[in-house]
């Protein structure tokens, strides 16, 4: 099993930034990519960003340009750094680890505000 835990997320005001970090504990050797996606209220949980072991990175476009993935594979933490944040409906952010199989681990969200 992976463990995930979340923080860094907050009240930040439009233009601002925020970085959020995610550590995985537990069998993280079974961790062939990890993620970041977000829910606001009502809607669907959306990828942001992900990073497979092998060091890709993808985004959504909606971010692409502001936001950065990195995975410190000695702290076996991702980090996400969230820059130029546009005033939107608050959103949770989660963490995800795929172990593959069709298995995958969710953090329990940190909440991310951007005020106008």
């Amino acid at each position: 099993q992976v463990q995930l835990v979340e923080s860094g997320g907050g009240l930040v005001q439009a233009g601002g930034s925020l970085r959020l970090s995610c550590t995985a504990s537990g069998s993280t050797f079974s961790i062939s990519d990890m993620g970041w996606y977000r829910q606001a209220p009502g809607t669907q949980r959306e990828r942001v960003a992900s990073v497979h072991r092998s060091g890709i990175t993808n985004y959504v476009d909606s971010v692409k340009g502001r936001f950065t993935l990195r995975f410190l594979n000695a702290k076996n933490t991702m980090y996400l750094q969230m820059t130029s944040l546009i005033p939107e409906a608050p959103a949770v952010y989660y963490c995800e680890a795929d172990v593959g199989v069709g298995l995958d681990y969710w953090g329990t969200g940190t909440q991310v505000t951007v005020s106008s």
